[in-house]
């Protein structure tokens, strides 16, 4: 496994460096202030496909070539990817996630999507003629960690599915082109029953947008849906009816929170390394780090932190190289987000009284982070995952 980074990647992270400084971060800060979203139609949004921003992983057709796959044109992706995750939360995650792109829709789509699928969704990204969003939604007000509990229906009429449900807290869903959405043909069934749907914008008995007030990460919209008697063509079953046999829906539901986990635990580091940083800083300006207690504390969350983004690293060198991934990934989300927070806390107990005020970033970064324990799977849900795989219980 190579820990390096090469010279672009550098570059890349250096451009990010600065545009957190000049505008992530005050981005953020305003949001939290205002207590709502970035708009979509804000300068920053365009500034950012001028920069070639907002694009998509997928290679375009060329990509869906089974030689060029075998070849390992995506080996190294993810992990670069991760790096830069952790770079712009690092600024901002709730801006991060506010960037235009496919977003958490995108892996579904590479993992599952047919060539022509893929064409259709993402093609539009991969050189944007104006600010684009996709989404994923598969939380529903009465399921979140266990995924398999998923009440929003789907039934076949003709060459269309009519979709029946409601959906919650699915990130840039309202301004999005599309959303991958999950239903079920049967509850019954359980995983069984589990099929993917790409709902674009527009489509008859989607809506009720509602963007949910939260406790930090105020910076993107965390959006409610409702889809009744949502027609969604049959050509936008995700996979195909194919696909779906031997339980391949839920096996592709899970295949892409392996995706995604390391990409939220990657942006807990980075939350919890700005901080670090603050807390230094504050030390130093009131002489705390003469206290041995504060150092240690202190060396301690960077301890932690390091350790948690190697986990990160190491689920994506797996997924690159087309390894099962599921235990690293579980152990990344597991670690990162509780590293984050103690790095948090202990900056709120370094300020004292002056984190009361509400008006100090760490005070912000105390109330962004918590978030990052709960989305993409609780830790409660990773940590009984690992313990499956430990004592080799069957992980789904």
């Amino acid at each position: 496994m190579d820990l390096s980074l090469d010279a672009p990647l550098r570059e890349r992270l250096a451009g990010i460096r600065a545009l957190g400084a000049g505008q992530i971060r005050p981005l953020g800060l305003e949001a939290d202030r205002l207590g709502r979203p970035t708009p979509p139609d804000h300068d920053f949004f365009k500034l950012l496909v001028e920069r070639g921003q907002g694009r998509t992983r997928w290679k375009g057709e060329e990509a869906d070539d089974s030689k060029v796959r075998e070849a390992g044109a995506q080996v190294g992706d993810s992990r670069s990817f991760l790096c830069v995750s952790e770079e712009m939360s690092y600024w901002d995650r709730g801006v991060a996630v506010s960037f235009p792109g496919p977003g958490l829709g995108e892996p579904p789509l590479l993992s599952m999507g047919t060539p022509e699928q893929r064409r259709r969704f993402l093609g539009p990204f991969l050189e944007p003629d104006r600010p684009r969003w996709g989404s994923f939604a598969m939380t529903e007000p009465s399921a979140g960690s266990d995924v398999a509990g998923i009440r929003a229906t789907a039934r076949k009429q003709g060459d269309h599915w009519i979709l029946d449900g409601d959906k919650s807290f699915a990130a840039n869903a309202s301004r999005a082109d599309w959303i991958v959405v999950w239903a079920s043909v049967d509850t019954k069934l359980g995983r069984e029953g589990h099929r993917a749907f790409v709902v674009e914008r527009g489509t008859d008995g989607l809506g009720d947008f509602s963007v949910e007030r939260k406790m930090g990460l105020k910076a993107y919209e965390s959006t409610s849906f409702t889809l009744r008697e949502c027609r969604v063509p049959a050509a936008n079953l995700l996979g195909g009816e194919a696909h779906y046999a031997q339980r391949a829906g839920f096996k592709g539901a899970m295949r892409s929170f392996n995706a995604t986990r390391p990409m939220v635990a990657v942006m807990a580091v980075g939350i919890g390394r700005a901080a670090l940083d603050e807390s230094l800083a504050f030390a130093r300006e009131h002489d705390l780090g003469d206290d041995p207690r504060v150092r240690d504390r202190l060396e301690r969350c960077r301890r932690k932190l390091r350790a948690a983004r190697l986990l990160c690293w190491r689920a994506a060198w797996l997924a690159d190289h087309g390894q099962p991934n599921i235990l690293e990934a579980s152990m990344s989300k597991a670690v990162a987000p509780v590293a984050a927070l103690e790095a948090a806390s202990l900056g709120m107990e370094l300020l004292g009284e002056v984190g009361a005020r509400g008006d100090h970033l760490i005070e912000k970064l105390f109330r962004d982070v918590k978030a990052m324990d709960i989305v993409e799977g609780t830790g409660q849900i990773q940590r009984i995952l690992m313990a499956r795989h430990l004592v080799g219980l069957p992980r789904d």
